[in-house]
């Protein structure tokens, strides 16, 4: 079971350009006149001041029962970091631990960092709020002549509870499926990452540089799309790609049918489904494929879907899918190709 609730996820993400992009999975009507949490256009940064980081994460010291006299003891050089709304512990740390506060570190940064006419497009917490994310996006949809619709973006995630440095990642969302791809498919995408230290800073200048901020993005992701759309993928090549990433056992046991299903899975988006099938027979098919099953097909244990989507995004994982996917490809496409003899 998901350790964030659909009830959470609606009341802790805020999903902008709902025009361009859709609904998010796990949207819900406004049935109680409660305050929606999706966008037509960009989110307020006001908003997400309010709803999301309307509190503070407070450093606290540690006590534990002292076994001689009963009473309490100080553990020196250790601190708690609380939520102060709910008094929640996000995380206990060294006392070098330095947090950094959701509104400084992912909203003013980020508008210090980019240009005037890029605004929210989505921002939530994870972990009982020990994990933040804001996304901030381009106006509008690009949309390449073969027909893949992207919204590129730089995001900025934090969190207190010491599973992520501050990190500030350029990345794609592939509008048809809303998954997140990598910016630069042949290489790992660039981020910058402050460690929560009192001594780490983040140099703009450096920054800027290292980002390229988003609207570099758009024409070298609008090549490599168009590049694999001309590569063309043959049914024997896919065939070859699905032994590669599901072979089968010779036993037909339980690791038989799981390598089963997630063929029949791909198969099922390769043939039948929007978000891959106009592109079948093709390298940005393949890689569309593996993407889309691996955000929405793929059974999720010990977290929830968009919680192992955005840490997968944050800590490289996507770059580490899409390269490796297309090294598969390469793979298969170099072996020679098999001909019958009459």
């Amino acid at each position: 079971m998901s350790k964030e609730t659909l009830a959470w996820l609606n009341a802790n993400t805020l999903i902008g350009f709902t025009s361009k992009r859709g609904t998010a999975w796990h949207y819900r009507a406004n049935l109680q006149g409660d305050e929606q949490n999706h966008y037509v256009g960009p989110i307020p940064v006001e908003d997400v001041k309010r709803r999301l980081f309307g509190w503070t994460a407070l450093s606290r010291p540690i006590y534990v029962e002292d076994p001689v006299t009963g009473g309490l003891a100080e553990i020196p050089d250790r601190q708690a970091i609380l939520r102060s709304d709910t008094g929640h512990v996000m995380g206990i740390f060294s006392d070098g631990y330095q947090p950094h506060p959701y509104i400084e570190w992912l909203i003013t940064t980020i508008g210090r960092l980019l240009d005037d006419d890029l605004s929210i497009g989505s921002a939530g917490l994870l972990r009982d709020g020990a994990v933040a994310w804001v996304s901030v996006e381009v106006p509008e949809n690009i949309r390449t002549p073969e027909g893949v619709e992207f919204r590129p973006h730089l995001f900025g995630a934090t969190s207190f509870d010491g599973s992520l440095a501050t990190t500030f990642k350029r990345a794609i969302t592939n509008v048809v499926c809303d998954n997140t791809m990598a910016a630069g498919l042949a290489e790992r995408g660039q981020q910058v990452k402050i460690k929560h230290s009192k001594h780490s800073k983040l140099r703009l200048a450096e920054a800027r540089d290292a980002l390229n901020i988003v609207h570099q993005v758009a024409d070298d992701f609008a090549e490599q799309v168009r590049r694999l759309c001309q590569t063309p993928v043959t049914n024997r090549q896919w065939q070859a790609v699905l032994n590669e990433l599901a072979p089968l056992p010779e036993d037909r046991g339980r690791a038989w049918t799981l390598a089963d299903n997630k063929r029949q899975t791909l198969t099922q988006l390769w043939h039948h489904d929007n978000r891959v099938a106009p592109w079948s027979g093709t390298g940005w098919g393949v890689l569309q494929a593996v993407n889309t099953y691996t955000h929405q097909g793929q059974t999720v244990r010990g977290t929830c879907r968009a919680e192992r989507n955005l840490l997968r995004a944050v800590t490289g994982g996507i770059e580490d899918l899409d390269r490796d996917t297309l090294t598969l490809l390469e793979k298969v496409l170099a072996r020679p190709v098999l001909t019958s003899v009459a």
